[in-house]
């Protein structure tokens, strides 16, 4: 495909790697995915990422390149580390890609960040100046943009969310902290948590888009689809994470004053199960006026997210790139 103009978007996470071409309009031409490969060593996770490239058939001068992936990495150089890719571990994605296209501009940030950069471009939270892009599923993450600008951080890790505590007496997180919002609302976590609490999910539909991840036999699909037929156990779960994402919310957004909030993946897709005592616990919360003012809504751009915030770090740089 011809490329004159368009943006190469770059998607890596770990159930499947996508790549497209966006327009400038940040509408998606074209894309290829594949499922990531299990346990797969580097140069092995490097070539399922070139043959996708070599499938777009990428012909003519490129605006640039614009990376999405999962961290953590060091940020802007992109040497990825990636926590459910052992075969990354200081992988320096952005400099081979760069290598790879020679004379254009070449960016990359975490997926999460680059979720939230789409659904502000072109997404839920467009016409916002201040806003909280996350993400619920495997794990929890966001990015946030003030004044109409993506927030770095000194690290690039501005807006990780997930990681607010929520409940100082909580489950352990896997960043070794305890209490986190990602490790109580996280899919699988919480599929974990309803079979302590005696739920015993039948056979349910996998999910082939990555958004929802096996827990042993139980997935945060099925709990979902549990809690929608009035499972007593699944909708305390439901009702568990949506708590704890409505009190992490509340200290986002008497920090930071924003005016919306979106949230996409997994468990986003549990409608007013979710929703429902998010709000409740959010406007717990949010007792000043400034703050009350908030929208929690979903995210509207779906499987094609990833892509379009990766390109936007390119095509919108003025709003979502500070680095050289």
């Amino acid at each position: 495909m011809t490329a004159d103009g368009l943006t190469l978007a770059v998607d890596i996470g770990g159930t499947k790697f996508a790549v497209g071409l966006v327009g400038p309009d940040g509408r998606l031409q074209t894309s290829e995915r594949a499922a990531t490969p299990p346990g797969g060593e580097a140069e092995t996770l490097w070539k399922t990422l070139t043959d996708l490239l070599d499938g777009l058939g990428v012909r003519g001068r490129l605006a640039g390149v614009g990376i999405g992936c999962g961290g953590p990495m060091t940020w802007p150089g992109g040497e990825v580390s990636p926590l459910n890719m052992a075969g990354w571990r200081g992988f320096p994605l952005r400099a081979r890609l760069a290598a790879r296209f020679p004379g254009v501009r070449v960016r990359i940030h975490n997926d999460a960040i680059c979720l939230a950069v789409a659904e502000h471009w072109r997404g839920a939270g467009r016409g916002s100046a201040n806003m909280l892009g996350m993400v619920v599923s495997t794990g929890v993450g966001g990015g946030l943009i003030l004044g109409g600008r993506l927030i770095d951080g000194g690290t690039g890790n501005a807006g990780h969310i997930g990681h607010v505590v929520v409940d100082p007496g909580g489950p352990p997180c896997r960043c070794g902290g305890r209490g986190c919002l990602e490790a109580i609302a996280r899919g699988p976590g919480l599929a974990a948590w309803a079979v302590e609490q005696g739920w015993s999910p039948g056979p349910g539909p996998e999910d082939d888009d990555g958004l929802y991840q096996e827990a042993g036999t139980a997935t945060a699909r099925r709990l979902a689809a549990d809690a929608a037929a009035g499972d007593p156990v699944a909708v305390a779960a439901m009702n568990r994470a949506g708590r704890a994402l409505g009190t992490a919310i509340a200290s986002a957004v008497n920090l930071c004053d924003l005016d919306v909030v979106t949230i996409g993946g997994g468990l986003s897709q549990a409608g007013p199960l979710l929703f429902g005592p998010l709000e409740e616990a959010l406007r717990e919360h949010t007792r000043m006026a400034f703050a009350s003012r908030v929208r929690v809504v979903p995210a509207s751009l779906g499987q094609d997210a990833g892509l379009i915030g990766a390109a936007a770090l390119v095509l919108a740089g003025e709003s979502y790139w500070s680095a050289p």
